[in-house]
């Protein structure tokens, strides 16, 4: 297949489809040789709290980072809420809100700065985005370190201060890459209760996880995805089907469910060199 620009959606189609936060047409993103994403289709349903799940190397992050527009695709289209995302990407960014994998931040201003100048970058009012970086701080457990340098911080408030900048102008669709990542339970747990007020308001959560129980327990709709691309998509129990668990269907979906981890490591263990 040869590498073409991305394309629109075409509205003469009919293709934008009511209750639809992201669609996703025939993506593809080659590094070199290697094959990211392998023309994937996906249609993520608004409202929901979703998991996109997979191995490491799946093309979980780069799916996301071409979604979000941090990513330009070699070929498809991707519409969120509504917009190309290539033909109308400032109609799209001011309705997102993205965390990602490897979040880098102002680290030579405080907590409440860098939140003042995220805010003020997206065209609120000061007053407003005061009130609502005050709001943020002190859910997220920030307050009294919202003075301190970002550098000072650590990997769960880096976290916490990425989600509170993301969350600030109100965006409809929220994007986090692996946002419990190195976070510690106390910090994951303010995390999680912060992302399910969100969505109990009608807003849409897409965050990517190599974590099958963290996906059971917060996600209703899930996308599996394997060596760039989906090999299965819909609520929990649609995709658990007959299987005990997430994880076991996850394994199944996968190609590893018969793979026997110690069968070649029979010199481990009990201390024998």
């Amino acid at each position: 297949m040869g590498v073409a620009a991305p394309v629109g959606f075409d509205s003469t189609e009919g293709d934008v489809v009511t209750g639809s936060a992201v669609r996703v047409r025939g993506l593809w993103k080659r590094f070199g040789q290697q094959v990211a994403v392998g023309g994937i289709d996906l249609e993520l349903p608004a409202g929901k709290f979703i998991g996109l799940v997979g191995p490491n190397g799946a093309g979980k992050t780069t799916t996301l980072s071409m979604v979000t527009g941090l990513l330009r695709p070699d070929q498809g289209a991707v519409e969120v809420v509504g917009h190309d995302v290539w033909r109308d990407p400032a109609e799209v960014k001011a309705r997102i809100g993205v965390l990602p994998e490897g979040l880098r931040l102002f680290e030579r201003l405080s907590g409440r700065e860098l939140l003042g100048y995220t805010g003020r970058l997206r065209g609120l009012p000061g007053a407003e985005v005061d009130k609502r970086a005050t709001q943020l701080l002190d859910v997220l457990d920030l307050s009294g370190a919202q003075h301190q340098l970002v550098v000072d911080y650590s990997t769960g408030m880096r976290k916490k201060t990425g989600l509170a900048a993301a969350l600030l102008h109100n965006p409809e669709v929220l994007f986090l890459d692996e946002p419990f990542e190195g976070v510690d339970p106390v910090s994951a747990q303010t995390i999680r209760g912060v992302l399910e007020r969100y969505t109990a308001s009608g807003a849409t959560v897409v965050f990517s996880s190599h974590v099958m129980e963290l996906v059971e327990s917060l996600c209703d709709w899930v996308a599996v995805m394997a060596a760039g691309r989906i090999r299965a998509t819909g609520t929990l129990a649609e995709v658990r089907g007959e299987s005990a668990s997430l994880q076991q269907a996850f394994l199944e979906l996968v190609g590893a469910g018969g793979r026997d981890a110690g069968s070649d490591l029979d010199w481990l263990g009990g201390g024998t060199r």
